[in-house]
């Protein structure tokens, strides 16, 4: 019987489950999803494949599970970095810009290897409606915000401004094609997609 390294079962479950996740993490960002699974997650902390089935039935259901982890956490960081700022800084074109910092932040976590893996993994059809809610929390927060500020369809400017950091998303990546005549760098690449978001939802 496995050693309980927790207060009590549940705990270690719990423990286990999280070690498991961050482990997971940690493969698809450094190896890819053709890497990612459950053998390879339970060898990365020293846990045997039948018992990481207690936790994860197929590749599928890891991405399921990390994206239920990751996608909130976040909306909540989309979510504060757009809410009202005290004083005279606190304007839309300013939590604009917030909101699409940390968006791009996205980019440079071990989380955005979820997006292509998802591209390339064909999840259940409930497992895709879920994803798909779980991205609509990302977008709520610009849409919310818009709509707070008066703005008509606000839904539908959001998710078309989702678009933009998209873009700028891709071309922060390492291997992204570039097709400008000079080379562009990250910081300037993160200020024009910012200064695109920002007009676009004036």
């Amino acid at each position: 019987m496995p050693r309980i390294s927790a207060a009590t079962v549940a705990d270690h479950r719990a423990n286990q489950h999280a070690a498991l996740l961050e482990a997971a993490r940690e493969i698809l960002a450094a190896e890819g999803v053709h890497a990612l699974t459950p053998a390879a997650v339970g060898a990365r902390i020293g846990l045997a494949r039948s018992s990481v089935y207690r936790y994860f039935a197929s590749t599928a259901d890891i991405l399921a599970q990390l994206v239920e982890d990751a996608f909130p956490r976040w909306s909540a960081r989309l979510r504060t970095a757009i809410a009202p700022a005290a004083g005279p800084d606190g304007s839309l074109p300013v939590r604009i810009r917030a909101y699409g910092r940390a968006a791009l932040d996205f980019v440079g976590s071990p989380d955005y290897a979820l997006i292509p893996a998802l591209q390339a993994i064909g999840l259940p059809g409930e497992c895709r409606v879920r994803v798909d809610e779980l991205h609509g929390d990302l977008i709520a927060p610009l849409a919310d915000a818009l709509r707070e500020a008066g703005a008509d369809h606000p839904a539908l400017r959001a998710e078309l401004a989702w678009g933009v950091l998209r873009a700028g998303a891709r071309r922060l990546m390492p291997d992204a094609p570039a097709h400008d005549a000079e080379p562009v760098g990250a910081d300037e690449i993160i200020e024009i997609t910012l200064d695109v978001l920002t007009r676009a939802l004036r």
